[in-house]
């Protein structure tokens, strides 16, 4: 299955790298709902996140923690919500989204727009944290 996603893996398509490992990947969302918003996607292509093979599903949700331990330090925020969605891109992938309100994680707002250096910027900052 061929997506966007995919795309970024392989470094056809660029991303504001976060961390990645032989599995995982995490970048910045490039049509945030707020700053520092970072999917987290396994490098296996599956649409479903509930088709993972369950040992797998377990490790993203831990390399989704390290991830979100550095978004929450870099970012100023509450807290750091979490929402596995699956409709936007057919490749399972996590939302980590940095939170001050609860109206921060409705994905019915306008997406922010920030230009690549604030968004390097932002991304480096969530790796210095790691």
């Amino acid at each position: 299955m061929e997506t966007i996603f995919s795309k970024i893996i392989r470094g056809e398509v660029p991303a504001y790298k976060i961390l990645e490992n032989d599995r995982f990947l995490a970048f910045l969302d490039v049509f945030p709902l707020v700053k520092g918003h970072t999917l987290v996607i396994p490098k296996e292509p599956i649409d479903y996140i509930f088709d993972m093979d369950p040992d797998a599903l377990a490790e993203l949700h831990k390399f989704s923690q390290q991830v979100a331990v550095a978004v929450k330090k870099a970012v100023p925020c509450k807290k750091v919500g979490v929402a596995v969605i699956g409709l936007e891109v057919p490749h399972a992938h996590v939302h980590l989204v940095p939170l001050n309100q609860i109206s921060d994680m409705n994905f019915s707002n306008p997406k922010q727009r920030f230009e690549a250096e604030e968004m390097e910027e932002i991304a480096e900052k969530i790796r210095q944290e790691l």
